[in-house]
């Protein structure tokens, strides 16, 4: 495994559709091993390819353990996910990126999705996501469109985090934290 360059808001492949993956096989496992990899060191609960400049249709996502409930964490590899049902019920919750390090922002999401693609090795794979794994599902595939967080965030909840707001940071609010620019936020 190897760690990845996750690249950041202003870089074109950012914004791009990603390519549905044809070829399965060893490079593309190592790709989700990397992946994972750079979504752990980060630290974050997922990671899109194109977020490690591979225009591929590719996300791994980690639910992190609940210790209260003895729950151990999640980890999930997708290849060409895509959500084929989704709650009539939304939330808000509060997201950040580690592509838009230092910001968070509230964006409101389906409280339940239906997600189908494959493993690795073409596999078809699929699940039912609640609350907050359904939230990091559609995060990492709106990555796969070109769509960011702050498309979807209310405008008015964008904000970047205080010291204090970074080390009480939880969920994808702690991903934004953890690599907390000194510069601005660059228009998108």
């Amino acid at each position: 495994m190897a760690m990845r360059e996750i690249i950041t808001l202003g870089h074109p492949t950012l914004r791009q559709k990603a390519r549905k993956v044809t070829k399965f096989g060893p490079e593309l496992k190592q790709l989700i091993d990397d992946m994972i990899e750079t979504m752990r060191a980060a630290p974050g609960v997922g990671l899109a390819a194109p977020q490690v400049n591979v225009s591929e249709r590719v996300i791994v996502v980690e639910l992190p353990a609940d210790e209260e409930a003895e729950l151990p964490a999640e980890l999930y590899a997708y290849v060409n996910p895509e959500i084929v049902k989704v709650s009539r019920d939304t939330e808000p919750g509060e997201e950040g990126c580690l592509s838009i390090p230092g910001y968070i922002g509230d964006v409101d999401r389906h409280v339940e999705v239906l997600v189908r693609g494959q493993d690795a090795f073409g596999k078809p794979q699929r699940i039912k996501a609640q609350d907050y794994l359904a939230r990091i599902f559609q995060h990492e595939i709106d990555h796969l469109e070109g769509v960011l967080f702050i498309d979807r965030a209310d405008p008015a909840t964008i904000h970047k985090l205080t010291p204090e707001e970074a080390a009480t940071a939880t969920g994808e609010a702690a991903e934004a934290a953890a690599l907390m620019p000194r510069a601005e936020m660059p228009a998108s």
